[in-house]
């Protein structure tokens, strides 16, 4: 039987989904959770590879196994109690024979925060980048992301993918207002806190920390906003930004 498995994670004390040899990972974690409880050995596929430190809400993976029918809302209990922290299993749905968490994805949609000024309660999940930004400017650099391109000027060195073509259907930036300042009166200006949402029918190894990372360098003035399409045009990765810090990084949706 098959199950789609329904989970958030909080990737600071990982080093990232995959499974990688002398370090924890979140696909390791739960393949040893699961086949505890199942009492045989279970692999799970995701739909996608995090990197190390990078958050995700609402994951899906799936996996096989000889059980019929799982009680959904008791084996959850169960698998929550025996994962490490940071691991919350959400659901846990009988899936059709064919389902692919990773292949069957038609959309992945992912946030990257930051914040203008110290903040302690931002500093687990938002890059601090003090350095004054246009973000009128790094909002137009950001349409040069659009559409079909090869984004391999943004894909770590090494990567193992077939192909470097992706489709981003969305980009850019956006203010928003931390739960802490809107509702409890923490100090803030407006424009403190921004967040890019990026949405793709897929994504490659480091390449959404390396477009924020570029923007940056836009919106600070050490580029001009034709810049990002010069990179999408035929860049290599050394020729784009450096890539931002990976605790800020959330995979928000994916959409089958």
């Amino acid at each position: 039987m098959r199950y789609k498995i329904i989970l958030s994670y909080d990737g600071s004390p990982f080093c990232g989904w995959q499974i990688q040899n002398g370090a924890r990972t979140v696909q390791e974690c739960l393949q040893d959770a699961l086949s505890t409880l199942l009492r045989e050995r279970i692999s799970v596929t995701g739909a996608g590879r995090t990197d190390s430190k990078v958050n995700a809400i609402n994951y899906v993976a799936h996996f096989e196994a000889s059980v019929p029918d799982l009680d959904s809302k008791g084996f959850g209990y169960k698998i929550n109690a025996i994962l490490p922290h940071g691991i919350v299993v959400h659901d846990i749905l009988k899936a059709s024979p064919e389902f692919h968490s990773r292949f069957d994805a038609r959309m992945r949609e992912y946030k990257y925060f930051i914040h203008r000024k110290r903040d302690p309660f931002m500093e687990g999940y938002s890059y601090l980048y003090t350095f004054p930004l246009d973000v009128e400017k790094m909002n137009r650099a950001a349409t040069a992301l659009l559409g079909k391109h090869d984004f391999s000027c943004f894909e770590k060195v090494g990567s193992d993918n077939k192909t470097s073509i992706c489709t981003v259907f969305h980009a850019g930036w956006e203010p928003y207002t931390p739960d802490h300042v809107r509702m409890m009166g923490y100090p803030a200006s407006e424009g403190d806190y921004l967040v890019f949402t990026i949405r793709a029918d897929r994504f490659l190894r480091n390449m959404v920390r390396a477009v924020v990372g570029s923007l940056l360098e836009i919106g600070r003035g050490r580029h001009e906003e034709d810049w990002m399409e010069t990179l999408t045009q035929g860049g290599s990765r050394s020729d784009a930004g450096e890539s931002v810090p990976g605790h800020a990084l959330f995979l928000c949706k994916v959409d089958y």
